[in-house]
């Protein structure tokens, strides 16, 4: 029996860049279908530029004495999209598709079926799924966690538990870490709309796994995706994971594997290798948990993030905002307006806009004074003003100048309340064994609660600070009516 002249040996290396998945993958379409049109043309221009050629090659037409190369035969001439024979010759095809109009099935297609018909590599699928979220920040949920030098857990330098990272020595360490349990793709990218360099991990199933023999739909299995956010000059990362109905189908065949390659034991075991590949000799990190999980990348940078809003939400906005100089400890006067005439001016937009009751009222008084008349105010409409203006004041207050948090919402708040119910002969051991959960949903969770205290259901004054954006949570845990932090939160 003659022995096959090449042998195939697993390695524990991370799979490579080039390996390509067949274009007649049907996941492809879908992949590629979630970018819009221009974004599908900006990519290919990228991979066709001068740089990464060598590493997205198209699809040539190979011309020999006169002939084409064998494996095109006849067929070359009845495809829809023939291929080129020239680098040039692609990118004009290309800049035809940007210069007319059309839908971006006809740019897929030509990819798939034309210039990268010998299939896409894991790298240009990589930068798909990055160029999806650089267009929409809010396609993911994101956990923001805390790196934090081990040995100085109680320094108030942030800047000491900031690492000084470089890209290729990280991944390194990471892949070191992760390599003896999964084999991984690892694709670093910078977003262009926010300040943030994102880690794209794509995890299979076992690290003795041949690459080149695995189905082709497991390489395209979302749900085995991690991304690792890194904001700038700042102690925060940000990790998510996509989920995907393929999921629980490409699972069920690796159910008897030793590996655990469910959505969250990928992404913890991401997550304990990124404070492993950063660590130094003598220079250990660890990372804690903020309680802070969001849809809204921007709404992360705000509350965990550089810069001063971090530290200052809520009612604190109003220094983070440049609105007063210095902090609310400083002792010596502002240079900038007094707070009663920012919140004077922040509010007027509430209490005078055209066609509101208090805009009216004033305007009804000068005319009667114009024309010799007591204004015609009742002792109702008087008090019904003054209390108007103590909750606006009361919003300023507590709600700080930014007001509802449109540029930093929270989509979701839990909340887990300790307490007893009110006439409950329960003891308090019992009733911390079955504590009560809330949820709530919705585009700003933190406006909404503006919202009804704006509107008088709910009183302002006596509203806690997470419910003001003030503290930055997204989970919170209540007893007595406080919020109780836990090691992390």
């Amino acid at each position: 029996m003659a022995r096959s002249k090449y042998v195939r040996a697993p390695t524990t290396a991370s799979l490579p860049g080039d390996l390509r998945i067949p274009s007649s993958t049907p996941s492809l379409v879908k992949t590629f279908s979630k970018l819009t049109r221009q974004a599908l043309l900006d990519l290919v221009f990228q991979w066709l530029d001068d740089r990464n050629i060598q590493n997205f090659a198209p699809y040539l037409q190979e011309v020999n004495e006169g002939t084409e190369r064998e494996d095109d035969g006849d067929d070359e001439g009845f495809r829809p999209y023939p291929a080129e024979r020239t680098i040039n010759g692609v990118r004009n095809a290309y800049q035809e598709l940007q210069f007319r109009k059309g839908g971006k099935r006809e740019v897929i297609e030509r990819i798939l079926d034309g210039d990268w018909r010998h299939g896409v590599t894991l790298r240009q699928l990589a930068m798909v799924d990055l160029r999806y979220i650089d267009d929409h920040p809010s396609c993911l949920r994101w956990t923001a966690l805390e790196l934090v030098q081990i040995g100085v857990l109680s320094s108030n330098n942030p800047s000491a538990c900031i690492p000084r990272v470089h890209a290729s020595t990280f991944l390194s360490g990471l892949q070191r870490e992760i390599s003896p349990l999964v084999k991984a793709h690892y694709h670093l990218g910078r977003l262009t709309s926010l300040p943030l360099t994102v880690l794209r991990v794509f995890v299979t199933t076992s690290p003795y796994q041949i690459a080149s023999r695995q189905n082709a739909e497991s390489l395209t299995d979302s749900s085995r995706t991690i991304y690792v956010a890194f904001p700038d000059s700042c102690p925060f990362i940000y990790t998510s994971i996509a989920s995907s109905p393929v999921a629980s189908k490409a699972g069920s065949a690796t159910q008897n594997s030793p590996i655990a390659t469910d959505s969250r034991s990928l992404q913890r075991l991401v997550r304990d290798a990124i404070p492993k590949a950063l660590s130094l000799p003598h220079q250990r990190y660890t990372l804690k948990p903020t309680s802070l999980t969001a849809k809204s990348l921007e709404a992360l940078l705000s509350f965990r993030g550089p810069g001063r809003s971090n530290r200052a939400g809520g009612a604190f906005s109003i220094f983070a905002d440049a609105a007063l100089e210095g902090s609310p400890l400083d002792p010596r006067p502002s240079s900038t307006v007094s707070p009663e005439e920012h919140v004077r001016q922040s509010t007027s937009h509430h209490l005078n806009t055209p066609g509101g009751k208090e805009n009216t009222a004033a305007d009804s008084e000068e005319v009667s004074y114009k024309i010799g008349r007591p204004p015609k105010r009742s002792l109702a409409n008087i008090r019904e003003s003054q209390i108007s203006k103590k909750r606006a004041l009361a919003l300023q207050a507590r709600f700080g100048s930014s007001g509802a948090l449109s540029s930093a919402p929270l989509d979701r708040l839990d909340v887990r309340l300790l307490d007893a119910l009110t006439g409950d002969a329960k003891t308090e051991e019992h009733a911390q064994q079955t504590p009560i959960s809330l949820t709530f949903t919705g585009t700003d969770v933190i406006g909404g609660f503006r919202k009804l205290a704006e509107l008088g259901i709910v009183d302002a004054e006596r509203m806690p600070s997470w419910m003001t954006g003030e503290e930055g949570v997204s989970t919170v845990v209540v007893r007595e009516g406080k919020r109780v932090t836990k090691a992390g939160g």
